[in-house]
């Protein structure tokens, strides 16, 4: 087979058209669906059972269970899918690969959609130059799905046709006769080969071709295709290289998927590959798939075309092997999902947040959608107000700490390492999100980000403002200052107001999709209630010190603290009152957000 530098150079230009397509596609994709595209995902995944059907949908439409579970793992890298839905549609995914094999077995060449490309392309050109950018948005999917295509057809058109040279694998024939050895080594063979060239699919035809010449038996052929559902899961485990912890246990949890089913496929191969041959034989009477092997084997030849109907009855007993082992490993691990959940958890643990640096959500070897990764960014503002959050608790602790102890010099460490960290955060969140802003962002999203960014410099000044609290108490002890029953009293209550607000907070972070109006008056009311007793104690502390129930000294610190935490609550309105700005964004001209002025106090914030 005489192969070209020409030809190289066309393939490459093939992938490159794919490749196009699929961002173009993409892009489209997202600016379509806007914010509806993560409450889709949820709706699909929402139990086991739907999932499994909607990776079974998505890998029979886009021909690659290696595609659908490579998007599976962005999803839950960006916090979009949990684990246990992940795995529900990976194992669909697994069963739907076996649609192409049955187009191949029982056409010998996949559906092609070339026909309809062009015709597509006519409505979808004039659509880029309409006004309204819903119709934009649409026209550039369509103009990537059709480029997506045409890139498939392309690569298809000059890769090296491997069926024109099967005497590469001709000398594997000699490996046919060592019993169960055999069935090991051509397993192994497929898992290679399948590994090489990142398609099952590909394998499941080589293999065809193989069996088709009468090279391999059936049983030889069923070993090669098992050997490929498990290399089908390299692509995935690459993609999650750059990924979170749960983005790996989604690709992990794939690959064992297929090799547990065909371990145990191992066990009981023969009486299973007897199972098959009955059903394909007897029970649908498609003729013996051992036929083939057994014709050639008795000198008969391939090339008079007398065999062609048992070539038929062997490429779909191939066909029926892989399916009903999918089917039976889906029936068998889909009740066991939480438990397999489980034992990923226990292969591959995070690294501990709390003490470290390190971002949970963002990872940028899976930055490619612009629009999923705002979701990945939200995620990741949750992270830094839990650790916050956390911040807050430790100043809550120190305040009842005696200064000068072990105990108080590590509180305060940790303090202040909490405050590093949160400054690290808001660099590293906030480069991330300007990366995102360079990407075809439709309006909505880009003051979605706009509102994202003053968030996390909101809790960035939380966490200044919790470590100038634990800063204002080293400083009391230096100046020999002391504090009376009275002064922990109200600084205790302070604190758990600002707490109650953080928490607040917080619920709205969390599910920024689904916020109230109500929810946003909770967090000003309880502001009011922080002004109101802050009001209260700077009053009662001229009294007290005029009064001299505790020194002057004592009463400055006091109200710093007092004045300092105060500062918490204003910051944290401040993180709702970006929220209120993206939650007035995200409300269309038909159907505008009546909520009035919730926050009288606010001043109006541009939104760039």
């Amino acid at each position: 087979m005489d192969y070209s530098l020409i030809d190289l150079l066309a393939l490459l230009g093939a992938v490159g058209l794919f490749l196009y397509g699929m961002k173009i596609m993409s892009e489209g994709l997202q600016k379509t669906a806007g914010k509806r595209l993560r409450s889709i995902l949820a709706w699909m995944t929402k139990n086991r059972f739907l999932a499994v059907i909607t990776g079974i949908v998505i890998t029979a439409l886009i021909q690659s269970s290696s595609a659908s579970v490579s998007m599976v793992v962005s999803f839950v890298n960006a916090g979009l899918m949990p684990l246990e839905q992940s795995l529900a549609v990976s194992f669909g995914a697994a069963l739907g690969t076996t649609f192409t094999e049955w187009i191949i077995a029982i056409f010998g060449f996949k559906v092609k959609m070339t026909a309809f490309l062009l015709p597509m392309l006519a409505f979808a050109v004039p659509m880029m130059f309409v006004k309204k950018n819903n119709w934009k948005n649409i026209g550039e999917l369509l103009i990537g799905f059709a480029f997506l295509f045409m890139g498939l057809d392309a690569i298809s058109a000059n890769v090296p046709d491997l069926s024109k040279s099967p005497e590469v694998f001709a000398s594997l024939q000699q490996y046919t006769s060592m019993g169960f050895l055999s069935i090991i080594f051509f397993t192994l063979v497929g898992w290679v080969v399948t590994m090489v060239i990142q398609s099952s699919a590909a394998t499941f035809a080589i293999v065809l071709i193989m069996a088709a010449k009468g090279w391999i038996s059936f049983d030889i052929a069923c070993a090669m295709v098992l050997g490929a559902s498990i290399g089908t899961s390299i692509t995935p485990l690459l993609a999650s290289l750059g990924g979170n912890a749960e983005a790996k246990k989604a690709a992990l949890g794939h690959a064992l998927f297929n090799l547990f089913g065909a371990i145990w496929v191992l066990i009981i191969f023969q009486p299973f590959v007897s199972m098959v041959t009955w059903v394909v034989k007897d029970l649908f009477n498609l003729g013996d798939p051992w036929a083939l092997y057994n014709s050639v084997k008795g000198g008969a030849s391939v090339d008079d075309g007398l065999l062609a109907q048992e070539q038929v009855a062997m490429s779909i007993g191939m066909t029926m092997f892989h399916t009903i082992f999918k089917v039976c490993n889906l029936l068998i691990m889909i009740w066991f999902t939480k438990l397999y959940a489980k034992l990923l958890d226990k292969l591959i643990k995070g690294k501990k947040q709390d003490e470290e640096f390190q971002l949970k959500y963002i990872q940028g070897g899976l930055m490619s959608a612009s629009e999923l990764n705002i979701a990945q960014a939200e995620r990741e503002i949750v992270v830094m107000a839990e650790r916050v959050e956390r911040m807050l608790g430790m100043v809550k602790e120190l305040v009842h700490t005696k200064t000068g102890t072990p105990e108080f010099t590590k509180l305060y460490s940790r303090i202040e390492k909490y405050e590093d960290i949160s400054d690290r955060m808001e660099f590293e969140i906030g480069s991330y999100l300007n990366k995102v802003l360079d990407g075809k962002l439709s309006s909505m999203a880009k003051k979605r980000v706009s509102g994202l960014l003053s968030i996390i410099s909101e809790l960035e000044s939380i966490a200044d403002s919790s470590n100038n609290i634990a800063k204002a108490l080293v400083r009391k002890e230096e100046a020999d200052a002391h504090f009376n029953e009275y002064n922990y009293k109200n600084i205790d209550e302070m604190l758990k107001l600002v707490s109650e607000a953080m928490t607040n907070m917080l619920t709205v972070l969390i599910d920024l999709d689904n916020v109230t109006p109500e929810d946003l008056m909770r967090n000003y009311n309880k502001e009011r209630e922080i002004n109101n007793f802050r009001n209260a104690c700077r009053t009662e502390n001229i009294e007290n010190v005029n009064q001299h129930k505790y020194p002057y000294k004592a009463g400055i610190f006091y109200m710093d603290i007092v004045c300092e935490t105060e500062k918490l609550g204003d910051f944290i309105v401040n993180v709702i009152d970006s929220v209120e700005d993206i939650m007035r964004s995200n409300a269309s001209p038909s159907n505008p957000l009546d909520i009035g002025e919730l926050n009288p106090e606010k001043t109006a914030k541009p939104i760039v």
